[in-house]
């Protein structure tokens, strides 16, 4: 990891760009420009580890990284993929405890920290930034029930189908290997790999050059969308 500096239009700029402070008045994203930094990582960087103390709030610059947790075993889950302009450690920077999960560049990537104790001055002294923060957990906890809820009541290749309807059909969509699906769905790559070919064999998709394309839209639908 290394600092990259960068000037205070920069810095109100990227703030500007954030739904926690784009409409912030100028004197206060000054003042936040003055707790901000830039962070440049390379793949395979480990941002934070579970149990580190939190920097603060991270925006992704650009880049992308992943939001992992570990089991006991060492079996790695993916909790989130973090592409350009997404926040994470909310939780950590508001509640001033530990991060929760580890983080982990996927490509070389740059972020903006922002200070834990100014944000949770702001959450003290500005109540419209505090609804911010509040809608903002109340769509990630949204998510989560939504992930453990398919966890619960979904099989591998229902939620597999229901991943794959998330990314991009084009060529700037990340590559995924099968082992990275795994740890995002909660299991094994020899169960996405066998619901892989199920998918495939019902003209769901398509595997061509390591990239899935959905084939037939109505099928698919049936897989992504399950009674």
């Amino acid at each position: 990891m290394k600092i990259i500096e960068a000037n205070l239009n920069r810095k109100i700029s990227a703030l500007r760009g954030n739904e926690y402070f784009d409409d912030l008045p100028e004197p206060m994203l000054v003042d936040i420009a003055g707790h901000t930094a830039l962070r440049e990582y390379q793949r395979g960087d480990v941002l934070f580890w579970e149990g580190d103390p939190c920097d603060g709030l991270f925006i992704v610059q650009q880049g992308s990284a992943k939001i992992f947790r570990l089991s006991p075993q060492g079996r790695q889950y993916i909790v989130r993929i973090l592409q350009e302009g997404d926040t994470f450690a909310e939780v950590p920077a508001f509640d001033e405890g530990t991060n929760p999960a580890n983080v982990e560049a996927l490509e070389a990537c740059r972020v903006w920290v922002i200070d834990s104790q100014k944000l949770r001055e702001l959450v003290k002294a500005h109540p419209a930034f505090s609804q911010k923060v509040l809608v903002n957990f109340g769509r990630m906890l949204r998510g989560m029930v939504r992930m453990v809820s398919e966890m619960a009541f979904y099989q591998v290749t229902h939620r597999l189908a229901r991943l794959i309807a998330e990314m991009p059909q084009d060529n700037s969509a990340p590559h995924w290997t099968q082992e990275q699906l795994a740890a995002r769905l909660g299991t094994v790559r020899e169960v996405v790999a066998r619901s892989m070919k199920e998918l495939e064999r019902s003209g769901a998709i398509q595997v061509k050059d390591r990239r899935i394309q959905i084939m037939d839209r109505e099928i698919f639908d049936q897989w992504a969308q399950p009674n």
